[in-house]
């Protein structure tokens, strides 16, 4: 194991030397030339026409090599953010605890091919816990961040018995992961997270938990509406958790119903003129459709509304609650409505 990782930097170094080879043979070989031949020597137009030929071809080696070596470079780079995306943001099973679920990112940083957009879903004993948050900032800066919130929501969903035991875990995640970057850079480090967590139990009941995120859409039959317009918490990272954080009860997801969890960077997005995009209307045109082909329209009018260049990070998690619909205990011919299971007010629990 020793020598393979003395290998390591002895194998980097021989490829830059190798790299470096081929334009210095070349430069030296226009030197050697316009020194030595003496036909570089003469004044005469054959001359001159065989020397700038002479040139022209190390110049063009010279840049074809560079080029070679630029999107050498450009392709590793691109799978070490193909490796990094893989690992934080995980592709999700098509199925979790009978719900279906669809989700993709998309980073505003060409060359990062990941941004500061974070999603997760969970199957845990206290329900299908999900996270959707959005870290200052994009591209190859935030993945730290990004990384730090993600592992910390991967472990505290199935040790915390609420919601808000995993947000505390989450917030001192955060603190921590700013306080050794600050630590390691030597400078002060001002970062926030957008997060909203999610909980829907067994028989469609939800829970939430919103600092500072966007609230997700709820498709019913051709109905696109809010989850919830509740006033969220502030962003993790710009102040301290108050003494309680009280969970929203925001009803049930019924058999057959979707949530579309979103980043501002959808609602954001503008075209040519400035005006918004609309995911209500595209969200519109496939609200009987399953989680993937939501997705796939959203992200088709999105790109068509920016012209295929948003400007921020976007990414969009759809869940649809495709279990058995449970019968009603104590009802008499026939089960509850879907409008009566969720004509009650949001409340909250501590």
């Amino acid at each position: 194991m020793m020598c393979v990782k003395a290998a390591v930097p002895r194998l980097g170094s021989l490829r830059r030397v190798l790299s470096m080879g081929l334009p210095t043979m070349w430069g030296a070989v226009a030197v050697t030339y316009k020194l030595t031949c003496p036909l570089a020597q003469q004044n005469g137009l054959g001359a001159r026409v065989a020397t700038s030929a002479v040139f022209f071809a190390v110049g063009t080696g010279l840049i074809v090599h560079v080029r070679r070596a630029l999107l050498r470079e450009l392709r590793q780079a691109r799978q070490v953010a193909g490796a990094a995306q893989s690992v934080l943001l995980r592709p999700l099973p098509p199925r979790i605890d009978g719900l279906t679920v669809a989700a993709a990112q998309m980073s505003a940083d060409r060359g990062a091919g990941i941004g500061g957009d974070l999603y997760e879903a969970v199957a845990t004993e206290h329900g299908v816990r999900v996270v959707m948050g959005d870290v200052r900032g994009h591209g190859l800066a935030a993945i730290g961040t990004t990384a730090a919130v993600l592992g910390s929501f991967r472990e505290a969903v199935h040790d915390e018995a609420d919601l808000g035991g995993v947000l505390r875990r989450l917030d001192r995640a955060l603190a921590r992961h700013l306080r050794e970057r600050a630590e390691r850079d030597g400078t002060a480090v001002e970062d926030f997270v957008t997060v909203l967590l999610l909980e829907i139990g067994v028989d469609g009941e939800l829970s939430a938990l919103n600092c500072g995120h966007p609230w997700p859409y709820l498709l019913s039959g051709s109905v696109v509406e809010p989850m919830s317009c509740a006033d969220p918490l502030p962003p993790l990272g710009l102040f301290p958790l108050p003494g309680e954080t009280p969970v929203l009860e925001c009803g049930q997801l019924l058999p057959g119903e979707t949530l579309v969890l979103h980043t501002d960077g959808v609602e954001d997005a503008r075209d040519g003129r400035g005006r918004f995009f609309s995911l209500p209307e595209a969200m519109g045109k496939a609200v009987e459709a399953p989680p993937q082909s939501v997705l796939g329209t959203v992200f088709t009018e999105l790109l068509d509304h920016t012209a295929g260049t948003p400007k921020d990070d976007v990414a969009l998690l759809v869940l649809r609650n495709d279990r058995q619909p449970q019968p009603a205990q104590g009802a008499r011919g026939g089960d509850i409505s879907g409008s009566a299971a969720r004509a009650r007010p949001a409340t909250t629990h501590p």
